[in-house]
């Protein structure tokens, strides 16, 4: 029998713990898989969109990652404090563990104070806890304006401000204020989810003009202010707000800009297809990697990225492992729903490496695609649970 191996999963969420299953699924019990996540649940973080308009519970949407012991994976709770690529050595909190195989899926982290004011003024609709004010400061809004803001042009889930748009505006229809609310969608990107291709730009795009959603490209915010609910953009533009909802700027998590895994970016870099990183045995995934496209623009952070390449990853290591040749790569598939309100919901599905642009094609609204939104977040609860 060969020795048990160690591999280590940084990361609870959607990469780390497809990686972690996938690797318990193909490898005997005499290695072990252990994961490592400060948090102590999984939250399925695409139905925030569905909290912020109060269609959802916290509690439903979040998992104990302890139930993965439950199936073999060794979850192992605490702040990563330092990685030694050369090493494959992670330090949490006093101990230090040094696998054979390190799989880096630590996200990103949301940083709303690189914009002065940003976290005072609104509610970053990202976090459980954003999603929950920002719907308790709409379910009193009877008139004025409500703004949604991208901070920066890159960020996670390039839908999930327009799908916030659009979800607000069906809310404040169905509680009879819409008339009296203005809603504007303020983004430092030049056009919505402008790296899925010119297609699907003018396709939000469309769905926010039948909707009566004003949008704003190409505006850099420079700062907001909380007492007078006032955004400033670069060049002296400004506008006010009765409700601001926000997507943070993003950036790598502390312990990877302070290790040697990060990049020129700031982010990790990896080879586009293996997801292996300069060091031997090291591989990242998901949010907290930089993959440049074609089109000039990053691979956007995503979750159904972050599943397929770790899928990817943990197969490839499970063959090392067992001795055989990896032989899996990620070609860059991408898909994800839109949610529209009023039941309705897109569908957008294609190659994001495709050159010179990604071949992304929408779907247009139906109730079945939000049908389908639905089951897909309850087979992952259930995965999960």
């Amino acid at each position: 029998m060969s020795t048990g191996k160690t591999l280590l999963v940084l990361g609870g969420g959607v990469g780390g713990v497809i990686a972690a299953r996938e690797l318990r699924k193909r490898l005997p019990r005499q290695h072990r898989v252990v994961l490592i996540e400060r948090e102590e649940h999984h939250v399925f973080a695409p139905s925030l969109l569905w909290l912020l308009v109060g269609d959802r519970r916290p509690e439903e949407l979040r998992r104990p990652l302890a139930h993965l012991s439950a199936r073999g994976i060794e979850v192992l709770r605490g702040e990563i404090t330092a990685i030694d690529p050369a090493r494959r050595a992670v330090r949490v909190g006093d101990e230090e563990l040094v696998g054979d195989h390190v799989i880096v899926s630590l996200g990103a982290e949301l940083a709303p104070e690189l914009v002065p004011g940003l976290a005072e003024a609104g509610h970053g609709f990202y976090t459980t806890p954003g999603a929950e004010s920002l719907r308790d400061a709409v379910a009193t809004l009877e008139r004025g304006r409500v703004v949604v803001l991208t901070a920066a042009p890159a960020y996670k889930c390039p839908a999930a401000p327009y799908e916030a748009a659009l979800l607000l505006e069906a809310k404040l229809r169905k509680r009879g204020v819409r008339a009296q609310i203005e809603i504007e969608v303020h983004a430092a990107e030049p056009a919505p989810m402008g790296v899925a291709g010119p297609e699907m730009s003018a396709a939000v795009r469309g769905l926010l003009a039948a909707k009566g959603i004003a949008y704003h490209p190409g505006r850099q915010v420079e700062s907001a202010d909380a007492a007078a609910r006032t955004l400033t953009f670069t060049g002296g533009e400004s506008t006010q707000f009765d409700v601001l909802a926000y997507v943070p700027p993003h950036r790598a998590p502390r312990v990877i800009r302070e290790s040697a895994l990060a990049g020129p970016s700031g982010w990790v870099a990896v080879d586009r297809h293996t997801l292996e990183t300069p060091f031997p045995g090291v591989y990242a995934l998901g949010d907290v990697v930089s993959i440049p496209l074609a089109l000039g623009k990053p691979l956007p952070k995503a979750g159904v990225f972050a599943h397929g390449q770790a899928e990817v990853v943990a197969r490839n290591v499970a063959a090392v492992v067992l001795g055989h040749e990896p032989a899996d790569r990620f070609g860059g598939h991408g898909e994800c729903f839109i949610e529209i309100g009023d039941g309705k919901a897109g569908f957008g599905a294609g190659n994001f490496y495709a050159e010179p642009t990604p071949e992304v094609k929408l779907h247009a609204p139906s109730w079945r695609w939000h049908v389908g939104k639905v089951l897909f977040e309850k087979t992952w609860l259930a995965f999960k649970a």
